[in-house]
């Protein structure tokens, strides 16, 4: 397992650099702002589509968490792209005895409330315009084992041009309560299909 590094110079330019790609390459980021308890860390579950999803979410944690970011990774792409380590990613590597390192990792990050964990719980790449979400176990297992020192918030994004040059990046938040826990893939397709649906909405 690849455990996050610090290196204060290092951090303080890929931040820099994140923020300034983000603002220069979309038009807007919009997302909705939450009632998110400030002393409890937080859980972030996201679709994954893109290149910019993780981007995407420590642009969103700066602008409304202000948390220390971390994100899980697979294992592969930290040693191809090594600077992920100094912006808070850590490794998985799945179908490996290694997996359980990075779930009870995630939960220990968990408990400080100054932290955010993000993760991709669809486990790979498929398509902004895909209906299902298919959640993989581990998002569970992570929320089990922080209990109720974090929170966990639901992330559904979409890109979209419209009538601009540049794309917009819609992020609708949902903050999943405390007893729906159990059906996380149930509320999180049902977040997922009304975030969808709202795309369709747009009058220009």
């Amino acid at each position: 397992m690849i455990y996050p590094q610090k290196n204060k110079l290092i951090t303080w330019f890929f931040h820099h650099y994140i923020l300034r790609i983000v603002k220069s390459n979309f038009y807007a980021v919009k997302f909705n702002s939450l009632s998110a308890d400030a002393n409890r860390s937080v859980l972030l579950l996201a679709n994954h589509f893109s290149w910019w999803d993780g981007f995407l979410m420590y642009y969103i944690n700066q602008k409304l968490f202000k948390k220390r970011f971390h994100v899980m990774v697979i294992e592969e792409t930290i040693q191809k792209v090594s600077f992920f380590k100094y912006l808070g990613a850590f490794s998985v590597s799945k179908n490996s005895r290694d997996i359980l390192a990075s779930l009870n990792y995630a939960a220990t990050l968990l408990n400080d409330p100054d932290n955010l964990v993000l993760i991709f719980p669809q486990g790979k790449l498929y398509s902004n315009f895909a209906d299902k979400i298919n959640l993989e176990k581990g998002a569970g297992r992570i929320m089990q084992a922080a209990g109720d020192k974090c929170q966990t918030i639901l992330a559904a994004t979409f890109i979209e041009t419209l009538q601009h040059k540049k794309p917009t990046a819609s992020v609708n938040l949902k903050l999943l309560k405390a007893n729906d826990a159990g059906r996380l893939q149930d509320i999180y397709q049902q977040h997922y299909n009304f975030s969808k649906l709202s795309q369709t909405q747009f009058v220009i």
